[in-house]
């Protein structure tokens, strides 16, 4: 496998996949990542540091808009999170703070991150870290600790990065891989779309499992994950 050494810089998606990919409703990532304009308002990304109008997304944009998928429920607009993101990019002296080794691998990142939040005043309904109630000690949120553990680090000569990342958080078997089939969700390296397109197809997953030679339980989180994007569609 050719030595990666700046993949969070990879261009890797088009706008239009990552609301496919994370299961968002149309337009969605766009509006994380981009910004957006409503009526004579315009609001400012979330993602990078200035609306550019490029539609191509790298895996670092990916990275962390997958992080803000966790939070789509939360009742905030996610727009309020942008003075911590602009205050971690500064701390870190990175593009990608929010898919920083430093964020999430080193012993101060949780220190970091909730000293951030604090100053900044974030909702703590957005927060990253937490209180732990009654011992004081610093512990991720729920939502980030989903985000934490769909995470598979690569080390590299550039330090510790994403190498791969699942997009749902309960369904473990299905990964995201930027030099594997353009990005899209496999399982084992197959891609879902496929998997679940057999199925339609009439193929059984007894049928797929020995085709691929998966188990089954593998073929049946493919399609699962698959039922679960289209509807959100």
């Amino acid at each position: 496998m050719p030595e990666v050494t700046n993949l969070l810089a990879r261009p890797v998606y088009g706008m239009g996949q990552i609301d496919r990919v994370l299961a968002l409703t149309a337009g969605t990532g766009r509006r994380w990542i981009d910004g957006y304009t409503r009526g004579r308002k315009s609001y400012a990304p979330v993602i990078r540091e200035a609306s550019t109008g490029n539609d191509t997304v790298t895996w670092g944009e990916f990275v962390e808009t997958r992080l803000l998928s966790e939070f789509r429920d939360a009742g905030v607009p996610l727009v309020r999170m942008r003075p911590a993101v602009e205050r971690l990019r500064q701390e870190l002296q990175t593009p990608y703070p929010l898919a920083s080794s430093r964020a999430w691998l080193a012993a101060e990142g949780r220190e970091l991150i909730r000293r951030v939040q604090d100053e900044v005043g974030l909702d703590r309904r957005l927060s990253l870290v937490v209180v732990r109630s009654g011992q004081g000690v610093l512990d991720w949120s729920r939502e980030a600790s989903n985000f934490a553990e769909s995470l598979q680090w690569e080390d590299t000569p550039s330090g510790s990065q994403v190498r791969r990342i699942r997009p749902s958080a309960d369904i473990t078997e299905v990964y995201l891989d930027p030099l594997i089939s353009f990005g899209e969700p496999t399982v084992r390296g197959v891609r879902t779309d496929i998997i679940a397109e057999l199925v339609r197809a009439g193929e059984t997953p007894d049928g797929i499992a020995e085709t691929y030679e998966l188990p089954r339980s593998t073929v049946d989180a493919a399609v699962r994950y698959e039922l679960i994007r289209a509807h959100a569609s």
